[in-house]
């Protein structure tokens, strides 16, 4: 620790009691914020495809099929992104860095030999990250709003395979952020499992009571095949970039 001149204080930006404290909160906010953003600059990430699904799901297991397939899609995505001309690493695979299909995304990236990201969240019943997450992009997160804030910061598109409570809630909040046009480009979400969600999700009844407008069901799209989840993601999103930095997805202000 380093202390003033002629004092013994120690520096409150050094003072892991102060960090720790209410009072110092803000400022461990702020460096979930600006941490992960120096990562991405100093790693070129430009833009991300975000895998949302369950931590539960195993390869060997009664729903296996979707590991694989999120495996196979995650390849896929990494090799056309390495195809693309540009100086920056353009749709990145990005995850919540855990176990099932998390792992299985940033396993498929990996095997692409493309970089990887993952976006782990210190819980009580310990989330180790998996060992496919491309290690300086292997991120840890204190705070749930700032975790799910990079993962919609960066994301040009979103596929949520079959999750729980956690994928329900990163898959609508992009949705909302998507009805309510608060984001300056669009983010298409493809449901992959249509099966599932249709039985999870019954978006025509919320259409059909007036909880939201018969156009919200454009918002996402049903896949249940690796090449023709690749095949729609190309379709719905632009190529060029020639700027190596870091893409946000700003919020619109006013009528812009």
């Amino acid at each position: 620790m380093t202390t003033t001149p002629g004092n013994s204080a120690v520096l409150a930006y050094e003072d892991p009691n102060f960090l720790d404290s209410e009072d110092g909160r803000p400022v461990r906010i702020l460096a979930e914020y600006l941490g992960p953003l120096q990562r991405f600059r100093q790693a070129s990430i430009h833009d991300t495809i975000v895998f949302f699904g369950s931590a539960r799901l195993r390869a060997d297991g009664p729903l296996g099929r979707y590991y694989q397939q999120a495996h196979e899609l995650a390849r896929l995505i990494t090799l056309w992104s390495k195809s693309l001309s540009t100086p920056a690493h353009r749709y990145v695979v990005c995850t919540g860095g855990g176990g099932g299909i998390m792992e299985a995304a940033n396993r498929g990236a990996a095997a692409a030999g493309g970089r990887t990201i993952g976006l782990n969240i210190s819980l009580p019943h310990e989330q180790r990250p998996n060992a496919y997450v491309t290690r300086e992009l292997s991120l840890e997160f204190h705070y749930f709003f700032m975790r799910k804030l990079w993962f919609a910061h960066l994301a040009r598109a979103l596929v949520a395979f079959p999750g729980g409570f956690g994928t329900l809630d990163e898959l609508t909040e992009i949705l909302t952020l998507a009805q309510t046009r608060k984001l300056e480009y669009p983010i298409p979400v493809i449901l992959y499992g249509s099966a599932y969600w249709r039985e999870i999700l019954n978006f025509e009844a919320l259409a059909r009571h007036g909880m939201i407008d018969r156009q919200d069901l454009e918002l996402f799209r049903y896949s249940d095949d690796p090449q023709e989840a690749l095949a729609l993601l190309q379709g719905l999103l632009q190529r060029d970039s020639r700027d190596p930095s870091p893409h946000f997805a700003h919020s619109r202000t006013g009528e812009a």
